[in-house]
């Protein structure tokens, strides 16, 4: 049975599923509707990028343990982002990104999930125009969903998400909702917040 989450709320994905080794991480989104005037033209879809940051000690220690649409696979072999999605058009996960806990080297201890838009800036984009934003674990044994995070606050202005973490803690493998809105103008950016 999914476990629905709420911000700040964190849940042991170990203790649960006796044997996980892998799970899936589905983000989702939808567009909000723009008003158009007889004049104005239609707005630019928005693209939002999600990747996944590896970190060891809590600390991002190499642009290299950043999994993202450009780096769709970490040196481990461990972490996988599935591909990028250009719109959010559709029912389901927009991207997936999948992770391997049994084979995840020792010396990293937390994935950050987040997400931004992609050229937020300059196309005049934030948060605030996105809708049925969530965050999913499935373990990927069995399909079955494990927990799930729906972003439910206003976050007009934010450009970018941190959206939860997975982390070791104690010999097992947790998650925790963050739900976090920065202004961040891109993944270089928002990527430092964690070096």
């Amino acid at each position: 049975m999914s476990v629905s989450l709420q911000k700040g709320q964190k849940v042991s994905l170990s203790k649960d599923n006796a044997g996980l080794s892998r799970i899936m991480v589905g983000l989702g989104w939808d567009e909000v509707e723009q008003p158009r005037g007889l004049f104005k033209p239609k707005p630019q879809a928005i693209d939002c990028d999600a990747s996944a940051v590896l970190l060891k000690d809590n600390k991002l220690r190499d642009i290299s343990d950043v999994v993202y649409f450009g780096n769709l696979r970490h040196k481990s072999g461990t972490v996988q982002h599935m591909g990028d999605n250009l719109t959010g058009a559709g029912e389901g996960d927009d991207e997936q990104i999948l992770i391997d806990l049994s084979a995840m080297p020792q010396e990293y201890n937390k994935v950050v999930l987040v997400v931004n838009i992609y050229q937020a800036v300059p196309r005049k984009q934030h948060f605030g125009m996105i809708r049925n934003a969530f965050i999913r674990l499935v373990d990927a044994r069995n399909n079955r969903e494990m927990c799930k995070y729906n972003l439910t606050e206003d976050y007009s202005g934010m450009t970018a998400m941190i959206f939860g973490e997975v982390y070791r803690y104690n010999g097992e493998w947790k998650f925790s909702a963050i739900g976090q809105g920065t202004k961040d103008p891109g993944l270089r950016e928002l990527v430092k917040r964690f070096g």
